[in-house]
């Protein structure tokens, strides 16, 4: 692959991380985006921790979601954007708009930053929160032609910001995008290694699991899908020409119960995973906690239920060839065991 002057936005998150290392392994030349530069020697130093090579083709620029300030400096000269960066924070919030704001808007701004740039394409990075919620129980197999109903049952503030801010960034390229194109990834629940001290996306699960904040399983099913693979994804998105003006669901294989999600942690860490549950919390108990726990509240509608997706799309277009779910939750976990205590 020819090198191209990627920019990463977010550059202190999971999936931008994994990006980042993968982008440099690959020698392209990489900028990514921090709120504030402050952050560059921790980011660099995690980063380096994880395996960084070519570190010197890497460089950081300030830019907010929600400012239009430093945007413009950030996509000069770039080639492609993977956007990644966004507000994560599944369940309950006290106010929606903390989430779909920043989503919605700073996707526009980047989006409007890399037109003006003349930025070939963005890859965009959405979620299965985009496709798969607020629709009836059934056998249904979701692929990149659903989308999620923001106004129907177990849709949180989440999945709402994802949807938003994917559906607004298709009507601007529609309406005023000029001649920037288009490429959004669905990845369902991202678990994998983590890089540095902060854990996020799925492998909050893992986390809870191992250090005893999940004390029993409720009757839920996790679609899982590898950091790594996602971060892949993404830059094979970068260049291929069948990937403009396209959605891609990243998924790999079945949902996984909790309860085997446990099991494959038990397997993999052995002694240190003694704190993982092997209890499971009987539906009509779940729903009566949920009545009282607000944070509780949007799985209910998903008791029982294990969702079905096809990745043939991604596969086929982009010649990408995921890793086993149960390598995803094992990685995650190893890369915690120790912290729990």
């Amino acid at each position: 692959m020819i090198s191209q002057r990627v920019l990463v936005t977010g550059g202190s998150g999971f999936i931008a991380g994994h990006c980042i290392l993968q982008l440099l392994e690959q020698g392209h030349f990489v900028r990514t985006s921090l709120r504030s530069l402050a952050k560059e020697a921790a980011v660099r130093g995690v980063l380096q921790d994880a395996g960084m090579v070519h570190s010197d083709g890497l460089s950081f620029v300030a830019a907010d979601l929600l400012r239009d300030d430093g945007w413009g400096e950030a996509v000069a000269g770039m080639d492609v954007v993977l956007h990644v960066a966004s507000p994560v924070q599944p369940g309950r919030v006290a106010n929606e708009d903390e989430v779909i704001v920043p989503a919605r808007e700073g996707t526009l701004r980047v989006l409007r930053a890399a037109r003006d740039a003349g930025v070939k394409r963005v890859v965009l990075t959405s979620a299965f929160h985009a496709v798969s919620w607020g629709h009836p129980h059934g056998n249904h197999v979701f692929t990149e032609a659903d989308w999620t109903n923001i106004d129907g049952a177990g849709v949180d503030a989440y999945g709402k910001s994802k949807t938003l801010a994917e559906r607004a960034a298709w009507d601007f390229i529609a309406a005023e995008g000029g001649g920037l194109e288009l490429t959004t990834m669905l990845p369902v629940a991202v678990m994998g290694p983590v890089i540095g001290k902060d854990v996020s996306g799925a492998n909050h699960i893992v986390q809870r699991m191992l250090d005893g904040a999940m004390s029993v399983v409720p009757n839920l099913f996790i679609p899982v899908v590898d950091v790594r693979d996602v971060a892949n994804a993404h830059i094979l998105a970068m260049t291929n020409p069948g990937a403009s003006g396209e959605r891609f669901l990243l998924s790999n294989g079945p949902a996984l119960s909790l309860k085997e999600i446990g099991a494959i942690i038990r397997a993999a860490l052995g002694g240190a995973a003694r704190r993982v549950p092997t209890r499971a919390l009987p539906d009509f108990l779940m729903r009566i906690v949920a009545r009282f726990n607000a944070e509780m509240r949007p799985f209910v509608p998903d008791l029982g239920y294990a969702k079905k997706t096809s990745n043939d799309k991604a596969r086929r277009v982009l010649d990408w060839t995921p890793r086993e779910p149960l390598e995803a939750i094992a990685a995650a976990a190893a890369s915690m065991a120790g912290r729990t205590g």
